[in-house]
């Protein structure tokens, strides 16, 4: 990587996945620009270990993703402030679950909204950028959802299958203007999430697993850093299952 820091914007960076990225990235030399709604005290306490560290500076940029028409101005402000935008990894979400049958419509809207929606058109503006540029990387967060399917789980499984569309064609309009533009796609990871779950269902989750155990934030964050980086310069298009194995 060159002296100068790439600058790469992190969605939903505050906590959990996305803060796992923000932390990898750093570590790798990147100037992360992270993007919430709120800095959270994890956030906060990456910032400052990153300073100490002198590893690549981490930046927090407040803002509300579902503010669609916002998200203009703030990637023209984001460009003003740091320069250009190397790298985007969309990974902001939201989960709610439940049948589809009694899902409030609201809350299957802010699941569009937040998951599809908003990193297309965030991405819409990044792009631009990188065209003129020449250069560019974007790593979309999709899930094994999107394509194995999941009880409980229907609206999201669409937000996060219309992300996988969405990378493979974005991958060929923009891929003859040097941008890669991948996904990765977590399986259940071992988080408070999945800590969550009757015991049962969480240890069925790990027996359907080739590797018997979840994969973690981490295994996804150094897949995130591959895709970004120099050594997958021919790779785009691509779907990368983490996961332990479950869909294999």
């Amino acid at each position: 990587m060159s002296d100068k820091p790439r600058n790469v914007l992190v969605t939903g960076a505050s906590r959990g996945l996305g803060l796992a990225i923000a932390r990898r990235l750093t570590a790798a030399g990147y100037r992360v620009i992270a993007v919430a709604r709120g800095k959270s005290k994890p956030m906060a306490e990456a910032i400052a270990a990153a300073e100490d560290c002198r590893h690549g500076p981490l930046h927090f940029a407040p803002f509300d993703l579902g503010k669609i028409d916002a998200i203009p101005d703030l990637v023209k402000n984001l460009r003003r402030e740091f320069g250009p935008l190397y790298g985007l990894v969309n990974n902001a979400a939201v989960g709610h679950d439940g049948a589809l049958a009694t899902m409030h419509n609201a809350r299957i809207e802010e699941l569009v909204r937040l998951n599809t929606l908003s990193p297309i058109v965030l991405t819409k503006y990044v792009v631009r950028a990188m065209m003129a540029e020449g250069a560019g990387r974007i790593v979309n967060v999709a899930s094994i959802i999107g394509f194995t399917g999941y009880s409980g789980l229907a609206a999201y499984a669409a937000t996060k299958a219309a992300m996988l569309g969405f990378t493979r064609s974005l991958a060929r309009e923009v891929g003859r203007l040097g941008i890669n533009v991948n996904a990765v796609a977590p399986g259940f990871l071992d988080t408070e999430m999945t800590h969550g779950l009757v015991g049962e269902q969480r240890e069925r989750v790990i027996r359907r697993s080739a590797l018997r155990r979840l994969a973690d934030v981490d295994d996804v964050a150094n897949a995130v850093e591959f895709l970004l980086g120099d050594q997958a310069r021919s790779i785009s298009g691509t779907v990368l299952t983490v996961d332990a194995g479950t869909t294999a």
